[in-house]
């Protein structure tokens, strides 16, 4: 399902990791929101769906995109880690 996704022409792609890992190394162009701070961010979100997002190992790209679902976002899809995406973007 994700690389569909991948495959659009418009989509966005949010991190959820904390600001100091995504410091240290992310995907380009996207957008930082770590986990604990989704909650405050959900209307934000929602305005950049289509949207993946991803962690270091998928467990909190799995929480976040639970979460949004609860919230009512329709177009959120677990990006998995930041590995295991950067890998389906590079294909």
């Amino acid at each position: 399902m994700i690389e569909s996704i991948l495959k659009k022409e418009k989509y966005n792609i949010l991190d959820v990791r904390t600001k100091m890992e995504c410091f240290i190394d992310n995907i380009e162009a996207s957008v930082n929101i770590p986990l604990n701070q989704i909650p405050y961010h959900i209307e934000d979100v929602r305005a950049m769906q289509p949207v993946v997002i991803y962690c270091a190992a998928g467990v909190r790209s799995a929480q976040a995109v639970s979460f949004l679902k609860q919230e009512g976002l329709t177009e959120v899809y677990d990006g998995g880690g930041i590995d295991d995406l950067r890998q389906k973007l590079n294909k």
